[in-house]
Protein backbone atom coordinates (compact mmCIF):
# COMPACT_ATOMS: atom_id res chain seq x y z
CA UNK A 1 0.00 0.00 0.00
CA UNK A 2 2.81 2.29 0.44
CA UNK A 3 4.38 2.07 -2.57
CA UNK A 4 0.47 2.67 -4.16
CA UNK A 5 0.67 5.85 -2.61
CA UNK A 6 4.26 7.01 -3.17
CA UNK A 7 3.20 6.05 -6.70
CA UNK A 8 0.17 8.21 -6.85
CA UNK A 9 1.87 10.86 -5.69
CA UNK A 10 4.60 10.61 -8.04
CA UNK A 11 1.96 10.43 -10.51
CA UNK A 12 0.49 13.45 -9.60
CA UNK A 13 3.34 15.51 -9.08
CA UNK A 14 4.14 14.79 -13.00
CA UNK A 15 0.66 15.45 -14.48
CA UNK A 16 0.68 18.99 -12.29
CA UNK A 17 3.90 19.34 -13.60
CA UNK A 18 2.81 19.09 -17.35
CA UNK A 19 -0.11 20.76 -17.04
CA UNK A 20 2.09 23.55 -15.73
CA UNK A 21 4.48 23.73 -18.31
CA UNK A 22 1.66 23.87 -21.34
CA UNK A 23 -0.19 26.67 -19.54
CA UNK A 24 0.75 29.72 -20.95
CA UNK A 25 1.33 32.78 -18.66
CA UNK A 26 -0.84 35.79 -18.80
CA UNK A 27 0.06 38.22 -21.09
CA UNK A 28 -1.01 42.24 -20.29
CA UNK A 29 -4.02 43.29 -22.29
CA UNK A 30 -4.64 46.75 -23.92
CA UNK A 31 -5.64 48.10 -20.67
CA UNK A 32 -2.31 47.67 -19.10
CA UNK A 33 -0.98 48.76 -21.97
CA UNK A 34 -2.21 52.31 -21.46
CA UNK A 35 -0.25 52.57 -18.93
CA UNK A 36 2.90 52.96 -20.94
CA UNK A 37 2.41 56.68 -21.23
CA UNK A 38 3.48 57.06 -17.60
CA UNK A 39 6.69 55.14 -18.31
CA UNK A 40 9.50 57.71 -18.57
CA UNK A 41 11.10 60.61 -15.97
CA UNK A 42 8.50 63.35 -15.35
CA UNK A 43 8.71 66.78 -14.01
CA UNK A 44 5.92 67.48 -11.50
CA UNK A 45 5.29 71.09 -10.08
CA UNK A 46 1.73 72.30 -8.30
CA UNK A 47 0.12 74.24 -5.96
CA UNK A 48 -1.65 72.45 -2.47
CA UNK A 49 -4.44 73.88 -0.81
CA UNK A 50 -4.43 74.00 3.18
CA UNK A 51 -6.04 71.10 4.04
CA UNK A 52 -6.11 68.38 6.64
CA UNK A 53 -3.29 66.94 4.84
CA UNK A 54 -1.44 69.82 5.61
CA UNK A 55 -0.40 73.25 4.91
CA UNK A 56 -0.39 75.02 1.69
CA UNK A 57 1.93 75.91 -0.89
CA UNK A 58 4.11 75.12 -3.61
CA UNK A 59 5.19 71.63 -4.72
CA UNK A 60 7.51 69.72 -7.22
CA UNK A 61 9.14 66.77 -8.09
CA UNK A 62 11.03 64.25 -10.17
CA UNK A 63 9.46 61.15 -10.69
CA UNK A 64 10.90 57.95 -12.60
CA UNK A 65 8.75 55.63 -13.74
CA UNK A 66 9.05 52.27 -15.52
CA UNK A 67 7.25 49.23 -16.19
CA UNK A 68 7.26 46.51 -13.15
CA UNK A 69 8.84 42.73 -14.79
CA UNK A 70 5.43 41.05 -16.75
CA UNK A 71 3.91 44.79 -17.54
CA UNK A 72 0.53 44.52 -15.54
CA UNK A 73 1.95 47.74 -13.36
CA UNK A 74 4.31 50.66 -13.87
CA UNK A 75 5.85 51.40 -10.63
CA UNK A 76 7.07 55.34 -9.91
CA UNK A 77 9.61 56.10 -7.31
CA UNK A 78 9.00 60.24 -6.89
CA UNK A 79 10.85 62.68 -4.76
CA UNK A 80 10.61 66.94 -4.61
CA UNK A 81 9.48 69.14 -2.46
CA UNK A 82 6.49 70.85 -0.62
CA UNK A 83 5.07 72.99 2.29
CA UNK A 84 6.26 70.55 4.50
CA UNK A 85 9.40 69.51 3.37
CA UNK A 86 11.07 66.79 1.86
CA UNK A 87 9.25 64.64 -0.39
CA UNK A 88 9.71 61.09 -1.16
CA UNK A 89 7.49 58.39 -2.14
CA UNK A 90 6.31 54.85 -4.17
CA UNK A 91 3.24 54.81 -6.51
CA UNK A 92 2.04 51.09 -8.36
CA UNK A 93 -0.58 51.93 -11.33
CA UNK A 94 -1.85 48.73 -12.56
CA UNK A 95 -4.99 47.25 -14.06
CA UNK A 96 -7.95 44.99 -12.59
CA UNK A 97 -8.87 42.61 -15.32
CA UNK A 98 -11.62 41.19 -12.48
CA UNK A 99 -12.65 44.58 -11.19
CA UNK A 100 -12.34 46.29 -15.14
CA UNK A 101 -10.87 49.43 -13.07
CA UNK A 102 -7.35 50.73 -12.91
CA UNK A 103 -5.56 50.83 -9.63
CA UNK A 104 -3.20 52.93 -7.70
CA UNK A 105 -1.01 52.27 -4.61
CA UNK A 106 1.15 54.62 -2.81
CA UNK A 107 3.28 54.79 0.45
CA UNK A 108 5.53 58.31 1.15
CA UNK A 109 7.93 59.27 3.50
CA UNK A 110 4.78 61.29 5.72
CA UNK A 111 2.33 59.46 7.35
CA UNK A 112 0.33 58.67 4.11
CA UNK A 113 -0.42 54.87 3.51
CA UNK A 114 -3.20 54.11 1.15
CA UNK A 115 -5.62 51.63 3.20
CA UNK A 116 -7.99 51.51 -0.16
CA UNK A 117 -6.97 51.09 -3.15
CA UNK A 118 -8.48 53.55 -5.21
CA UNK A 119 -9.97 52.88 -8.11
CA UNK A 120 -9.86 54.82 -11.43
CA UNK A 121 -11.68 54.68 -15.35
CA UNK A 122 -10.48 56.73 -18.57
CA UNK A 123 -12.44 57.92 -20.72
CA UNK A 124 -10.82 59.67 -23.89
CA UNK A 125 -7.98 61.99 -22.24
CA UNK A 126 -9.52 61.79 -18.43
CA UNK A 127 -8.21 59.36 -15.84
CA UNK A 128 -10.25 59.71 -12.85
CA UNK A 129 -9.31 57.79 -9.50
CA UNK A 130 -12.00 57.68 -6.64
CA UNK A 131 -10.80 57.21 -2.83
CA UNK A 132 -12.75 56.38 -0.36
CA UNK A 133 -10.25 56.21 3.40
CA UNK A 134 -9.88 56.85 7.19
CA UNK A 135 -8.36 59.67 8.39
CA UNK A 136 -8.43 60.80 11.97
CA UNK A 137 -11.26 58.54 12.37
CA UNK A 138 -13.47 59.82 9.78
CA UNK A 139 -14.28 58.60 5.91
CA UNK A 140 -12.87 60.55 3.30
CA UNK A 141 -13.86 60.65 -0.14
CA UNK A 142 -11.54 61.81 -2.50
CA UNK A 143 -10.91 61.88 -6.54
CA UNK A 144 -7.54 62.33 -8.76
CA UNK A 145 -8.12 63.78 -12.25
CA UNK A 146 -5.34 63.55 -14.75
CA UNK A 147 -6.32 64.90 -17.99
CA UNK A 148 -3.75 64.08 -20.18
CA UNK A 149 -2.74 67.56 -22.88
CA UNK A 150 -0.18 65.94 -25.38
CA UNK A 151 2.49 62.70 -25.37
CA UNK A 152 4.70 64.66 -22.38
CA UNK A 153 2.36 66.42 -20.17
CA UNK A 154 -0.93 66.37 -18.26
CA UNK A 155 -2.36 68.21 -15.93
CA UNK A 156 -4.20 66.82 -12.62
CA UNK A 157 -6.37 67.69 -9.38
CA UNK A 158 -6.69 66.18 -6.14
CA UNK A 159 -9.83 67.06 -4.47
CA UNK A 160 -11.58 65.66 -1.04
CA UNK A 161 -15.43 66.13 -0.85
CA UNK A 162 -15.94 68.72 2.09
CA UNK A 163 -18.87 68.10 4.58
CA UNK A 164 -21.18 70.53 2.63
CA UNK A 165 -21.02 67.77 -0.46
CA UNK A 166 -18.74 70.41 -2.89
CA UNK A 167 -15.67 68.85 -3.93
CA UNK A 168 -12.66 70.91 -2.73
CA UNK A 169 -9.07 71.01 -4.25
CA UNK A 170 -6.20 69.68 -2.19
CA UNK A 171 -3.31 69.78 -4.79
CA UNK A 172 -3.66 71.03 -8.69
CA UNK A 173 -0.55 71.01 -10.80
CA UNK A 174 0.98 69.68 -14.41
CA UNK A 175 3.43 67.05 -15.12
CA UNK A 176 6.27 67.43 -18.02
CA UNK A 177 7.81 63.93 -19.30
CA UNK A 178 11.68 64.93 -19.52
CA UNK A 179 13.24 63.87 -22.72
Amino acid sequence: MGKTIASIIVVTIALVATVAGQASAPKPGPEHKKLDYFVGKWTTTGEMKASPFGPGGKMTSTDTCEWFQGGFAVICNSQGTAPTGPTKNIGIMGYSADQKVYTYYGVDNTALTMTTVPKGTVQGDSWTFNDESMMGGQTIKSRYVLKIASPTSYSFTWEMLGTDGKWMPVLTGTSTKNK
